[in-house]
C-alpha cells in the first residue's frame, strides 16, 4: 500500500514494510528503486548507512506504546520507519 501527496514542496510517499521480512533493508531499497524508476542493484547498499538497525527494530520491537521511529537519509530521501512497519519517504532536493 502506498500514497503520495504532491504540492510545491517535497514529495512524500508512505509504504507499509513487511516487519517479518528477512532483511528490511532490502524492502527500503526496493521502495526507493520503485520511486526512482531504477533497478535496486543501481542503488547503494543501505547497510552502509543503517547496518542492522531496522532488523533489530522489527525482530525485537519495543512495547507498542513506545512508538519508536527511526529516521535517516538515503539516496536523496529522508526516510522514517516506525516500529509497526509504516515508512515515509520524503524526496529531498
Amino acid at each position: 500500500m502506498s500514497s503520495s501527496d504532491r504540492d510545491d514542496g517535497p514529495t512524500l510517499t508512505t509504504r507499509e514494510l513487511d516487519t517479518d521480512a528477512a532483511d528490511p533493508n532490502v524492502e527500503v531499497v526496493r521502495a526507493v528503486s520503485e520511486l526512482e524508476g531504477v533497478p535496486p542493484g543501481e542503488l547503494p547498499a543501505l547497510y552502509r548507512c543503517m547496518d542492522h538497525v531496522l532488523e533489530n527494530l522489527f525482530s525485537d520491537p519495543p512495547a507498542p506504546e513506545a512508538n519508536v521511529e527511526i529516521s535517516f537519509s538515503y539516496h536523496g530521501y529522508r526516510i522514517a520507519v516506525a516500529q509497526n512497519g509504516t515508512a515515509r519517504f520524503e524526496k529531498r532536493g
